[in-house]
Parts: C-alpha cells; structure tokens; sequence
C-alpha cells in the first residue's frame, strides 16, 4: 500500500517522496482512513513508527491552504523539543503548500510568539502552558478550531497537566475532531479519554507499552555507581558504540557523567537536562543529529524529543522509576527499519524496578554478565545506605508488615 491509497493531495504526495517516505507504517495505514473519516481516534504504537505523520499527514489535508487569521487546528505537545520536531516534520510534509504554522513553548519570549500568532495561522503546535499563556493575552483566538490533537497523552499525564488540559478543553470549541496518539497507555491516560474523546476508534498496531522490535535489549547487574562509570567507559571503547545517548535520573548524575567522560577524552560529549537553557538543548540535539557528538547525556527531559535515525545504542544508566520512559527512552533508537541496542545496568535498588518494566513490556530483559575487565569497585557506605533504605521501602510498597532490615537484624540478635 502507498500513500496515494489514501487520497492526498498532490502537494503532500509531492513532500512525502521528497521526505524519502516510501511506504506508510503499520499505524499510518490504520489511522489515517479513520481520522479522514472524522472519528476521535486513539493512536498507540511503539516510538519511531511514525505517529507524528499519521495525524499529520490528514489533518494538512483537512487544513489544505491558507485561510482566515485563526488557527483551525491545535497540537499539543508535553516539551518544547517535542513541539519543535512536530513543527520541523509539519514544515517538511506541507513544503507545497501555502499553510500557516507556528510552535510555541516557554523558554522564549511569549512577545514574540504572540505578535507570530496575530499574522495569522492555520496550525498552532504548542505546549499546554504556553498555550494557555498566549490564549490570556487576548491575541489568540480559538473559536474556528475545527481539530484538537494530544501528542505524548501519557507523558502529560505524567508531568501533571492534566488541570490545564481541561482548562484548555473549556476555551475552545466543543463540536471537534479529537485524535491522542501515545506509545503508552496507561490507566490515568485512559480514564482521561473518557472526558476528552467522543465514541473514539482505537488504532493500535502493538501492544500497550511494546518496546519496538528492532531494539535489542540487555541488561546487566552493577553493584554501584562507580562500577557503572567503569562499566560505561568499557562499552565506549568499541567502535559500534558510534552515537550514544546516555539516560540516568537526576541532573546531578548526568553533570557527573559528563565530567568524568570530558577527562576521559571519548569524544565529543554534552549533557542536557531542565537546568540547560533552551538555545543550548537545541545545540546540543541538532549537534548529535548532525553526527559532531558522539554522546548526548540526558535525563528524562529528552526522551520524547530526540528524533534521531542513527543512534546505535541508548544506555540506561539509571533504570527509569516512571516504567512507561523505559519504552520511550529506548525507542529513541531502532528508529524506523534501523537497528539499535538499549542496555540497561541495573543496581541492587533497581532490581525492584526492573521487574516491574518486565511486567509492563511483558518480556524477560536478557542478563549479561560483566565483563572480565571490568574493575568492581567496593560501594561506599553512604550509597550502600540509600540503596538499603530503597530496597526497604520497596519491600513496604509490597508487603505493609515489613519493618525494614534494621528490624530483622535486631530480631535475629535476640534469637
């Protein structure tokens, strides 16, 4: 099937084959018939299966050219990196038309967006809270919105937006087309549904929470930070490990990661995360895309928008607490037909959590052992105390009755 099967313009057809698009994905060829039908539509596939083009690519035909100052639909996207790379991909896909776009998100001046806004738009791309910031100032106008889309549901659920969603969904017209496309679906998002879809049809090409196919996963068990900094530096002296991104948890960690790969002259580095300004998270991406970093260090902030074809390898140093970014962060390789490796290293306190990913993806994560020349450093007592009390809590989360091992230690002292 090709993308003339769906009836689009000649325009888009036009920039598709010039975008090297050959054939449409599994979750283009059953949603875009259902959105250009006019159905609320659900979209759930894995990440890089090209969900963006699949509500995309009908609702530019839907738009079809310029018309009136108002925007007639509405994208909105969790971070300003995803904003960014829908407009890019909007761009590319409408490059023969005469359609009006533009992406807002906080981090920049909101002048400027709005006076961008008051030339007049057709597609608005933008961040709930930005959105909501421009719609105050008067300037945007909301009433010929015809088409609502929620790109990344669950990570907006997940950064707590549900409150100004349905601020949102009170400013705008009621009679319209919604579609939500996610590559998870977890409960709060699907019972968010219920108040934001009409009727809505579910186009669904894997199974909730699915890591995508072409991504080999391992996972490996690490005693301690310092061995997981032994253990990276060891995976980054092979030549395959060509474009890394690296995931760990906190801003801290990555800050540390990146200075201690900077001293160890791998290549060129950068770290992101919320910290880093907006100019330089953009650097940094459009560097890695553009092959001038061999490693990116992030934290969570970037997992849904990097779109990167090459990357080789996403390495978990930390394993995700929030379970649905496991698949999000290591569908940032394997992207399309390409193949990718995640690998995972997993600390005592992380076993807990893996397990419970394995649950959500519904597969065993394959153990590697350590390699031979891997140096095992001795874990520091402060660090073996905060893993003790995470093993503790997790132990509480699942039976109430624990105590905890200092506990055990006392009872058996008595015995």
């Amino acid at each position: 099937m090709g993308f003339s099967n769906f009836k689009l313009n000649k325009q888009l057809l036009t920039a598709i084959a010039e975008a090297g698009y050959n054939l449409p994905t599994a979750i283009q060829i059953k949603a875009i018939p259902l959105i250009q039908s006019g159905h609320d539509v659900i979209g759930i596939a894995q990440t890089g299966t090209g969900k963006t083009a699949a509500y995309l690519l009908p609702l530019l035909k839907k738009l079809n050219y310029a018309q009136g100052k108002s925007p007639r639909a509405l994208i909105l996207a969790p971070t300003r990196e995803l904003v960014i790379q829908i407009e890019e991909n909007a761009r590319t896909l409408s490059a023969y038309t005469d359609l009006r776009m533009a992406g807002i998100f906080g981090g920049k001046g909101i002048r400027q967006q709005i006076d961008l806004v008051k030339t007049g738009i057709d597609l608005l791309i933008a961040t709930p809270g930005r959105f909501w910031d421009v719609y105050k100032s008067g300037e945007l106008i909301t009433k010929e919105l015809k088409t609502m889309v929620l790109d990344e549901a669950d990570r907006m659920m997940d950064m707590g937006f549900a409150p100004q969603l349905r601020r949102i969904f009170e400013v705008v017209p009621a009679k319209r087309q919604n579609l939500l496309f996610s590559a998870t679906m977890p409960e709060k998002v699907n019972a968010f549904c219920n108040e934001f879809l009409v009727f809505p049809f579910k186009a669904e090409v894997t199974p909730e929470s699915t890591p995508a196919e072409n991504v080999v996963q391992k996972k490996l068990s690490v005693p301690n930070f310092k061995t997981k900094l032994n253990l990276l530096l060891n995976l980054l002296e092979n030549e395959n490990y060509s474009r890394l991104l690296i995931f760990v948890k906190t801003k801290q960690s990555a800050n540390n990661i990146y200075k201690f790969l900077l001293r160890k002259k791998i290549g060129e580095v950068k770290v992101i995360h919320s910290n880093k300004d907006q100019n330089f998270r953009l650097n940094a991406i459009n560097q890695f895309s553009n092959g001038e970093l061999r490693v990116l260090v992030a934290t969570d902030v970037a997992a849904r928008g990097i779109d990167v074809a090459e990357i080789s390898h996403v390495i978990n140093f930390d394993v995700p607490v929030q379970y649905e970014d496991y698949v999000h962060r290591i569908g940032r390789t394997g992207r399309a037909s390409a193949k990718g490796d995640a690998i995972t290293f997993v600390s005592p306190a992380d076993e807990y959590h893996i397990r419970k990913i394995e649950k959500l993806i519904k597969a065993k994560i394959p153990l590697l052992n350590l390699p031979s020349d891997i140096k095992v450093e001795m874990t520091p007592f402060e660090e073996q105390q905060v893993m003790n009390r995470e093993i503790d809590k997790q132990k509480k989360s699942e039976d109430p009755t624990f105590r905890g091992a200092f506990h055990l230690k006392l009872k058996r002292k008595r015995k």
